[in-house]
């Protein structure tokens, strides 16, 4: 049997089973595949004029993936990684933020050009050659839109933030950990921003836990974060001044490599729910439950009272690759890439990158 009919086997079962006897009803179970996969894939049509090269770009010729979603007035919006330069290897590309939205959280009608991108300002030195990757967007109870993103300046991955009141708009506000602890933190590897959020009236809206919003990230463990403002962030930190690692992965299991925070995660009466991106390790240490190299999503529960807190661990990946495309493009070891999550029509609308190449989606029934 070939390795892309494996995977879709094991992604039916993921379906089907969704994890091992732990109590459902703490988890986001059941999501299915939509029939249109991929959603959204590269567009040579849409060219922008870079402020930075001073020339005509097509700045979604090589690859779009790993979006945000929003819900704003019935409609979904979706903020989406798009690369520039097929030519160029992994990791080489400049990346910038696209818009587009859709009235049935399926087909998307882009915005002709990017919303955050590299430009001459003064966040340039994060910025640029890399590009601005990976967003999650939030939308805090003033009805403030806040995006966390990567800045990559091919240097250092460094967590930024920025915010809107329009969706289109973007005010910078640069490195979220630049003002913290004088500093010690602006130059480490940081990316992968998770505001906790909690379901009101039909909406996710930004949640505070006495008095400030809290934030998951990181790549290799997930760490807490918390903040006054949404942009400007604190890392938590253990009785050495270092960063306490809340969540780490799971040596022979699916997780083995990394845990990265995904969506948004949601305050719910069990816990604050993460729904992250697990990585399998190569080598030692890898699971042979799928393939070495993958991405599949797992979820993971946080005391409501100390989010630094676990307290369970869906012991199965509720998503993993097993669409061909999924398998194939940039990340060939198969990537399923969960970063937006919105509760839409009474449903939740999973939206992931698909082999950092294009936009997956899969559905939850209420």
């Amino acid at each position: 049997m070939n390795i892309k009919n494996t995977l879709s086997i094991l992604g039916l079962l993921f379906i089907l089973i969704g994890c091992d006897s732990t109590p459902k009803e703490k988890w986001l179970l059941g999501f299915e595949k939509t029939a249109i996969n991929p959603i959204m894939k590269s567009d040579t049509s849409f060219e922008f004029h870079d402020p930075i090269l001073d020339t005509l770009v097509q700045w979604q010729k090589a690859d779009v993936f790993n979006p945000g979603a929003i819900v704003k007035n019935d409609t979904v919006f979706m903020l989406f990684r798009a690369e520039d330069n097929p030519k160029a290897i992994l990791g080489e590309r400049t990346s910038r933020i696209g818009l587009a939205y859709s009235l049935n959280g399926i087909d998307f009608t882009k915005y002709s050009e990017p919303v955050l991108f590299p430009t001459n300002d003064k966040f340039k030195q994060w910025d640029y050659p890399g590009g601005i990757e990976d967003p999650r967007v939030v939308e805090t109870p003033e009805g403030t839109y806040i995006m966390l993103y990567t800045s990559w300046n091919k240097d250092v991955a460094r967590l930024s933030s920025a915010y809107s009141t329009d969706l289109k708009k973007w005010t910078k506000n640069g490195p979220v950990f630049q003002k913290a602890t004088n500093g010690k933190f602006l130059d480490i590897w940081s990316k992968s921003g998770s505001m906790v959020t909690e379901l009101v009236d039909g909406r996710l809206k930004a949640k505070k836990i006495d008095g400030k919003y809290v934030m998951y990230w990181g790549e290799l463990f997930v760490n807490v974060a918390t903040s006054e403002d949404g942009l400007n962030w604190e890392p938590t930190l253990d009785d050495q001044g270092e960063l306490l690692h809340s969540f780490k992965p799971t040596l022979n299991d699916f997780d083995s490599h990394l845990t990265e925070p995904g969506p948004p995660a949601l305050y719910t009466e069990n816990g604050i729910l993460l729904l992250y991106n697990g990585k399998n390790l190569s080598g030692e240490g890898a699971t042979n439950q799928v393939p070495e190299g993958t991405y599949c999503g797992g979820q993971v529960l946080f005391d409501k009272n100390d989010p630094t807190k676990v307290l369970d661990r869906l012991a199965t990946p509720f998503i993993c690759p097993s669409l061909p495309h999924e398998v194939t493009g940039q990340y060939a070891s198969g990537t399923t890439f969960i970063e937006g999550l919105v509760y839409f029509k009474d449903k939740w609308f999973l939206y992931y990158g698909t082999a950092d190449s294009m936009v997956g989606l899969a559905i939850r029934e209420n």
